[in-house]
């Protein structure tokens, strides 16, 4: 059978993330980041900016590891597409991505309870009920 080649363009979209955090390659991100905070190219704290922001993705990839089965599979697909997106890669964004996702899915959720009933005021001289 011959796919499409829409079909063919679009099927990593649909591709489902492995259980594991994917292995992102953040040396482009670090050297432009390390870049942006030098005087010049040849600026000798580049090297030292650099590692700093090596280091930082590191450790958010430690933490992604320990929170990746928190994350709902929807969420790490559409993250890992999204991080991986224009050449750029970092586990900061793919982090801060999956964050989001989960915080607004639980916003919508709060949102969707009932409210509870408003509680009477105390009379005067009597303490509040705690919640």
């Amino acid at each position: 059978m011959i796919l499409p080649p829409v079909l063919i363009l679009g099927a990593h979209l649909i591709m489902p993330v492995s259980d594991s955090v994917p292995t992102l390659n953040v040396e482009q991100v670090c050297q432009g980041i390390a870049q942006q905070g030098g005087v010049s190219f040849h600026d000798t704290d580049i090297a030292e900016e650099k590692k700093n922001c090596l280091d930082s993705e590191k450790a958010i990839r430690d933490e992604l590891v320990k929170e990746w089965s928190s994350f709902t599979p929807a969420d790490k697909v559409a993250c890992t597409n999204e991080s991986k997106m224009g050449g750029d890669s970092s586990y900061t964004e793919l982090l801060t991505c999956l964050e989001m996702a989960r915080d607004v899915r639980t916003m919508n959720s709060e949102a969707n309870q009932p409210a509870a009933a408003p509680s009477k005021p105390a009379p005067p001289g009597h303490a509040q009920p705690k919640p």
